[in-house]
């Protein structure tokens, strides 16, 4: 197969155990590559430190395959050896990947102390997320004292289907891409579509209408959200929303839609106005109740 045909059978961005599952006709394709990464992409929170048994249980790849993997990786500086354990972790050198990721991403920092002062303000969490298949990644987050069970952290990933943050990032994508979204999702977890579809749909039309949508505790019961959609960087292929994430406990009935909500789509609208004057490839796609409604 080749790569243009192979490109339409999936999003850019899947997992890279998808990736590889996909891909074992295509000549082109790298798999020890791709195992690697598949390594790597093993390692989340709660499961920091792995051996090669249990990397080999996760990901699905031999367990010798996986032993000339870490070795490897771990003489790269992409992990350390914990000799005491006979277990890996990732170590520093994997950051060294993001950095440059996040320092294209300049408008963080000008947005940081607006999000900061609104985090203060509602005594919560405010977050902007990145569209990555199926998941989002946060890339800039504040928050003000204790916030609940939910501390965002930037790297850390969070379900499109199930958060206003995911809901109102597809909002942005333009309609082919939106479709495809929800393709992947449906494919990767039929059973996780079928519960929050209508709740993911509805979320994209409170996008169009509202210009935010919002989350009563579906992914985490005791913390209610908003968010808005920012921006698609259409030559980067990037889509970004920014949240706020508040206890229920210290919400008043109504306060989530009628103040929250408000305020999360206006400092949207601050950021843009920063991000268009800086990059103009940067658009920003409202969708429409016709899409919406799919």
């Amino acid at each position: 197969m080749s790569r243009a045909s192979s490109s339409k059978r999936r999003l850019p961005h899947a997992t890279a155990a998808a990736v590889l599952a996909a891909s074992t006709d295509d000549a082109a394709f790298a798999t020890t590559l791709a195992k690697g990464l598949v390594v790597l992409e093993a390692f989340k929170a709660g499961t920091t430190l792995l051996g090669n048994m249990e990397l080999s249980k996760l990901t699905g790849i031999p367990r010798p395959t996986v032993a000339r993997l870490t070795h490897t990786l771990a003489e790269l500086g992409y992990l350390r050896y914990e000799a005491a354990r006979t277990k890996y972790r990732l170590a520093a050198r994997a950051l060294r990947i993001a950095h440059p990721l996040l320092a294209d991403m300049q408008f963080r920092q000008l947005a940081r102390p607006m999000m900061q002062e609104l985090a203060q303000s509602v005594r919560g969490t405010v977050s902007i997320g990145l569209l990555d298949a199926t998941s989002m990644i946060y890339v800039e987050t504040a928050r003000s004292g204790d916030v609940g069970p939910h501390v965002p952290d930037v790297g850390m990933p969070i379900p499109v289907v199930m958060t206003a943050m995911g809901r109102a990032a597809a909002a942005t994508l333009p309609l082919a891409d939106a479709e495809r979204l929800e393709r992947q999702i449906a494919a990767e977890d039929a059973e996780l579509w079928a519960a929050f579809r209508d709740k993911y749909r509805a979320g994209l039309a409170q996008c169009a209408s509202r210009g935010f949508c919002t989350c009563f505790g579906e992914y985490i019961a005791s913390i209610h959200a908003v968010a808005a959609p920012l921006f698609h960087a259409r030559e980067l292929n990037q889509s970004f929303s920014i949240n706020c994430g508040i206890p229920a406990f210290r919400l008043q009935p109504g306060q989530l839609e009628g103040e929250i909500g408000p305020r999360i789509a206006a400092l949207a609208d601050s950021i843009r106005g920063v991000v268009h004057a800086a990059e103009p490839a940067v658009e920003m796609r409202k969708s429409n109740k016709k899409s919406a409604n799919r």
